[in-house]
């Protein structure tokens, strides 16, 4: 065992001299980091409410989850969470699992075989890219956002399987949007189908708040949209939302499903609140947007690049690695949570702050953050 360690340590070495070296860290600071957009997960109110209803319930609820969903791990909870869900996505149904890495892992290796093909953003998230790996189907990686290489590539015949465009609604590194409806258009215009991982807009766009798949109108339109309980809604895990066939197939036929224990009873009722709480403060969202775009406006006044993005993700693209965390580190020293992204997370060449607004910032913290960030990077040339 021990060569095979050696060779470990001396590939860490390597990591650390690129400058790419990860390590685990607890928070400190003001939270600009999470995905938290809503402010829910420290909200004290919903908190307390959680706490009511966990008091509430009958003593003979089992706590955890001791069996998959088929081996008497489902309970009528279950059922009506995930029949609430759907409402809220304005699908006919949804399947909960128990993280969104599993879910796109769960639907797209259900959904797609070898002998289909998968038109896929060159910046789609890893759970997406892995899900099309185990798939075994004929990826066709289009350049980011490329509608055009999406058309053509849409357009080439595709001989004995089904064609699947598969993107993420709000990019999680650059914070720019795709345009759904207009992908749903092309799709169906081509017979084929879109899958659409909705995880960070779910909770901040849309008249219910669902996320962009309801903000462009394509809930009805796309096979599957996949989205996370684990980012507005302030908990853990996500859901596969879509027709009733497609959830009906999953749980036959989808093994990070059949072969994981159930999502827990606790959070089946954390959800049910939150979804109440997120129903009745509307307000939070329309927030959290309009502090992201000032936080922007401010950023690009000092010359910074924050790509094209919207919604609660703001890029700080500073382009080297060392960079990136020199700056990074000189704002976590100054009480503000900002994490550095580098390769292989983002392309060579374009490390950077990823800043993550929410709800509960308030203006003033938002205009320091700004002059932080920006007399950092012209320090830290």
């Amino acid at each position: 065992m021990k060569p095979f360690l050696d060779e470990l340590g001396q590939r860490l070495a390597g990591i650390e001299a690129a400058g790419l070296r990860r390590e685990l860290r607890p928070p400190t600071g003001i939270d600009f980091s999470s995905n938290d957009y809503l402010g829910l997960a420290r909200d004290p109110e919903l908190r307390a409410a959680l706490l009511a209803r966990f008091q509430g319930l009958p003593p003979d609820l089992p706590l955890g989850a001791p069996a998959s969903r088929l081996l008497r791990g489902h309970l009528p909870e279950h059922a009506e969470v995930e029949a609430r869900l759907a409402r809220f996505k304005g699908t006919e149904a949804a399947l909960l699992f128990n993280s969104g890495y599993q879910a796109n892992l769960g639907a797209i290796t259900a959904l797609i075989g070898p002998a289909d093909r998968a038109i896929s953003d060159a910046q789609n998230h890893a759970s997406l890219i892995d899900a099309l790996r185990l798939a075994g189907c004929r990826k066709v990686i289009v350049p980011h956002l490329d509608f055009g290489a999406i058309e053509r590539e849409l357009a080439r015949p595709h001989e004995g399987g089904r064609t699947f465009l598969v993107t993420e609604s709000l990019f999680s590194m650059d914070g720019d949007a795709a345009p759904l409806d207009r992908y749903a258009g092309l799709a169906e215009r081509h017979g084929a189908e879109l899958i659409v991982d909705d995880a960070h807009a779910t909770g901040l766009y849309g008249a219910r708040g669902s996320g962009l798949a309801e903000e462009h109108g394509v809930e009805r339109r796309a096979v599957a949209v996949v989205s996370t309980l684990g980012k507005a809604f302030g908990l853990a895990g996500a859901f596969v939302a879509g027709p009733r066939v497609v959830v009906d197939y999953l749980v036959n036929r989808s093994r990070p499903f059949l072969f994981t224990t159930a999502f827990p009873p606790l959070l089946l009722h954390a959800v049910d609140v939150t979804l109440d709480w997120m129903e009745a403060e509307p307000g939070r969202r329309r927030r959290v947007l309009a502090l992201a775009d000032r936080l922007r406006e401010r950023l690009r006044g000092r010359g910074l690049d924050c790509l094209a993005s919207v919604g609660p993700i703001v890029p700080v693209v500073l382009g080297e690695n060392r960079r990136a965390l020199a700056v990074a580190e000189r704002l976590q020293a100054e009480g503000f949570d900002v994490r550095a992204v580098r390769p292989p997370t983002v392309a060579p060449g374009t490390a950077r702050l990823r800043i993550s607004v929410h709800a509960d910032h308030s203006e003033a913290q938002i205009d320091d953050l700004a002059t932080a960030v920006a007399e950092a990077a012209e320090a830290l040339q």
